[in-house]
């Protein structure tokens, strides 16, 4: 079901593709609200991201119902407006989910790239429990992605254009956009902390590792459940690393991320 509309901030239409397994499924059905990655100013919720061959279509075959949204990318609207689309999405599962079998209280989100930090920070805001979250190579504190990759005075980079501002011009909405930086204050507020599965290239260039160990070790030191997968030789959206034997096994990390979801949404 293309085309759902969930929300209209501003009136502008915002929009989801919604899979749904066949009607054999006895019951409401969990759901993953997937979120596209793209720099946050790139990308299409019709598109899964990384070639992972027929990733929706195993989702719902696996028993599995699958909201792929939009959200407001950076050349139109400025963080938090990306996290603000996504807890829109949220709500609207649990408003209107029903009518389509969808199990408000069964979701998993699922982020790639620099949309996994969206997901991230969307389930420490959600108004009902987030049950875990798939981040795949997302940057989860961008003053450490920015000094790292030294941008943190170009108003152009993705960061930049997130945040409306260079990254040390910003540095409190730098802070509110870095979800390694966030969970503290959401354990503080009383938020559950959804599981985690962080999984992440040692050879990333564009988003290096060390986004994925901070948050992983921010997410352990306040009694979260978390798995880290570091991919030996893997760069950004599972690319191989030049000269390396064999190829990154794309289709081994998403069934592991389909099990850590699975688990977690058939969890009686």
């Amino acid at each position: 079901m293309p085309e759902l509309v969930f929300a209209e901030p501003g009136g502008r239409p915002l929009r989801l593709d919604l899979h749904l397994p066949g009607s054999s499924l006895a019951g409401p059905v969990p759901v993953i609200v997937f979120v596209h990655g793209g720099g946050w100013n790139s990308g299409t919720r019709h598109e899964f991201g990384p070639e992972v061959d027929r990733a929706f279509e195993r989702m719902v075959d696996a028993g599995l119902a699958v909201a792929s949204v939009e959200y407001r990318l950076s050349d139109e609207a400025i963080f938090p407006a990306q996290v603000d689309d996504v807890v829109a999405a949220l709500r609207w599962i649990a408003a209107s989910g029903s009518e389509f079998g969808l199990d408000a209280a069964r979701v998993v989100l699922w982020g790639e790239s620099a949309v996994a930090a969206l997901a991230a920070l969307a389930a420490f805001r959600a108004d009902a429990p987030v049950l875990g979250v798939v981040d795949w190579y997302g940057p989860t504190d961008l003053a450490a992605l920015g000094a790292d990759l030294d941008r943190l005075d170009d108003p152009d980079c993705a960061e930049g254009r997130l945040l409306g501002g260079t990254i040390a011009s910003r540095p409190e909405a730098a802070v509110e956009a870095s979800a390694a930086l966030q969970v503290a204050g959401a354990v503080a507020a009383g938020r559950p902390l959804p599981a985690f599965l962080i999984a992440h290239g040692t050879a990333d260039a564009s988003v290096p590792a060390s986004q994925a160990t901070a948050l992983a070790d921010a997410l352990r030191q306040a009694g979260g459940e978390v798995e880290l997968d570091l991919v030996e030789g893997a760069g950004h959206r599972w690319e191989t690393e030049p000269g390396r034997t064999p190829p990154v096994d794309r289709d081994g990390i998403f069934e592991r991320a389909l099990r850590f979801a699975l688990e977690r949404l058939y969890v009686r």
